[in-house]
């Protein structure tokens, strides 16, 4: 080949470093230019930099925006608080950090109307946004039916037979598409190619699906080069990016995963900050100080993080090591009583670790999907005794993670602790549509609840027009398609009632609840719950004397088992292993 031909390839076939139309800009740039009043605005992931960008520069102006998201809480309580917001279409709506409840300011917006609450699943609201990314008018899908949802949102909902199953019913929903969407990805070329690592949650279907366009913030931009040999983590493609931000720390109080990135570092989650936020959004004046301090009075993004202190900023990249955790437990043991009886709570945890694993072994089930809390800890105690009686079985978690072990030191659902053992990153999608209620699944969900019924209906949304509680989450797709579920839950009558005023997910596939007094099952072929097995306020309580106890903490007239049986106490081990896993005392106290 002569030189002349050499030179021609070279010069026609190279492909540049850096291409395409530079949109770099500052987030404030980005919002000024691309938000307009009255936008549906979907936050595809973490809100961050972009939430608090959002509220600053819409502050005091009433915009009336609907938001759509996964959920709403932390600092996007502002939106409500500042009456930015009109509607949420939202599978949760509260404080999320330690443990899910309810919260004053949604409280005060559900009861006066201000705020429209829309209540979806975890899973449909990214099914509805992957239809209006494709093009679809609507999309198929098993989760609402049998719920109070399903008549909530008849105008976006319907169910009919399925035409090639007609002895089956399905849901259909309509297709959703935001005005604008907002993402915090790892990294972007400066037009706007941006890389995602998994675990994916909602994945980027509300960034497909958006009429005008994405905002992307990253935490560096990168030469186009990067992009290329990264390629198969990239899930937002150039053209329907609107503005690149690069913006270090912009998840913050959030954190961020780099999964296959050696070059980028990992932050996590601080959990002080949104549990002092948390604490602040309980009263209207102390979280009117929170949002001036945290969020009116920064100019910009290093403002914020200068608040934040450098000493903070390096502690969560230190806690996202893999082996952050030995060290953190390390640290709890010197103030844990491993010698303190165990109350009602811990009893309850490990019966529900003991009826997951016998279930396991006899129903033959592979996987399981545990909501926050309470369920969480008795599925991870179950998993740990299952692998050493070698029965494989796989935890997973909504947001795509999947085949986890669980450290201890962080009871917390999505810890970026457990990170490093899961056997596959994924997405919400993949994760509840495929392994929890894909045809071939071998799934047990263990959920939570507010309110079960004896028909073990579940209400974790709202009692109507008095409380709104928090919402679905996944719980709604997990019980509608695993092949079983076990609810884990406290006792009393306004927990335990004879029917539950709003359904979040129906009691067909409910078959076991467990309690701090009891254990219930739909035995003999009924439909309703029967006390199997009592759990012993104390060693010596008799048996007629714990079911006279717990006729007093339950609203439905009690049903016993003729060969009614006592919960074992937990053992020393059980109880170790349960305080390791929440050393605070979060969910079982102290």
């Amino acid at each position: 080949m002569d030189k002349e031909m050499r030179s021609f390839i070279e010069s026609k076939f190279r492909v540049p470093v850096v291409e395409g139309q530079d949109k770099v800009c500052s987030v404030e740039e980005a919002v000024r230019r691309h938000v307009r009043e009255g936008m549906a605005i979907h936050f595809g992931g973490i809100a961050g930099v972009l939430g608090y960008q959002l509220i600053r520069e819409f502050w005091g102006k009433n915009p009336d925006f609907t938001l759509i998201n996964q959920g709403v809480t932390g600092s996007l309580l502002a939106l409500i608080h500042g009456r930015l917001m009109r509607k949420a279409a939202t599978n949760f709506a509260g404080n999320g950090y330690p443990s899910p409840g309810p919260n004053p300011l949604v409280q005060k917006a559900y009861l006066s109307g201000e705020v429209e609450f829309e209540n979806w699943t975890m899973r449909t609201i990214p099914q509805m946004l992957l239809a209006g990314a494709m093009g679809w008018g609507f999309i198929p899908t098993k989760s609402l039916l049998g719920s109070s949802m399903e008549e909530e949102n008849k105008e976006s909902f319907m169910v009919m037979d399925d035409p090639f199953n007609p002895h089956e019913k399905i849901g259909l929903m309509k297709a959703l598409r935001p005005d604008i969407t907002f993402v915090h990805g790892i990294a972007a070329d400066r037009c706007g190619n941006t890389i995602m690592t998994d675990p994916l949650g909602p994945d980027a279907f509300g960034a497909w699906a958006a009429r005008s366009g994405v905002i992307v913030s990253v935490e560096k931009v990168v030469p186009t080069e990067y992009i290329r040999r990264h390629s198969h983590l990239v899930r937002i493609p150039s053209y329907l990016v609107l503005a690149v931000c690069e913006v270090p720390y912009g998840a913050h109080p959030g954190g961020m995963i780099c999964e296959g990135l050696p070059e980028f570092e990992a932050y996590f989650p601080d959990y002080d900050f949104i549990a002092e936020t948390n604490e602040a959004s309980n009263n209207e004046e102390t979280f009117s100080t929170w949002i001036q301090h945290w969020i009116l009075s920064c100019k910009d993004h290093s403002d914020y993080l200068a608040k934040v202190g450098n000493e903070r900023l390096l502690y969560l990249k230190g806690k996202a090591d893999s082996d952050a955790w030995v060290a953190e437990i390390l640290s709890e043991i010197p103030g844990m009583d491993f010698e303190r009886q165990p109350n009602s709570l811990e009893r309850m945890v490990v019966a529900g670790a003991k009826v997951i694993a016998e279930k396991c072994i006899a129903e033959g089930y592979k996987t399981i999907l545990a909501g926050i809390g309470f369920p969480n800890l008795s599925a991870w105690l179950a998993v740990y005794e299952l692998k050493e009686r070698e029965h494989d079985v796989d935890l997973m978690a909504e947001i795509g993670m999947y085949g986890f072990l669980p450290r201890p030191s962080d009871p917390f659902l999505f810890s970026y602790h457990d990170l490093p053992t899961c056997k596959i990153l994924t997405s919400t999608d993949t994760t509840l549509g495929f392994f929890v209620g894909g045809s071939s699944n071998r799934c047990m969900g263990v959920l939570g609840a507010a309110q079960v019924d004896r028909f073990g209906n579940v209400n974790t949304t709202k009692i109507p027009g008095r409380l709104y509680i928090t919402g679905s989450g996944g719980a709604n797709d997990v019980a509608s398609t695993s092949r079983e579920t076990v609810v884990v839950a406290n006792s009393g009558r306004r927990r335990l009632v004879e029917r539950v005023p709003y359904i979040t997910y129906p009691g067909k596939n409910v078959r076991t609840l467990v309690t701090d007094v009891g254990v219930f099952e739909k035995v003999g072929g009924k439909e309703t719950f029967v006390l199997t097995a009592y759990i012993p306020a104390e060693a010596t309580q008799k048996e007629e004397e714990a079911v006279a106890e717990i006729k007093e903490k339950v609203g439905w007239e009690l049903d016993v088992a003729p060969d009614l049986k006592e919960v074992q106490p937990p053992t020393k081990e059980e109880i170790t292993m349960l305080r390791l896993f929440d050393p605070k005392g979060y969910f079982i106290g102290s």
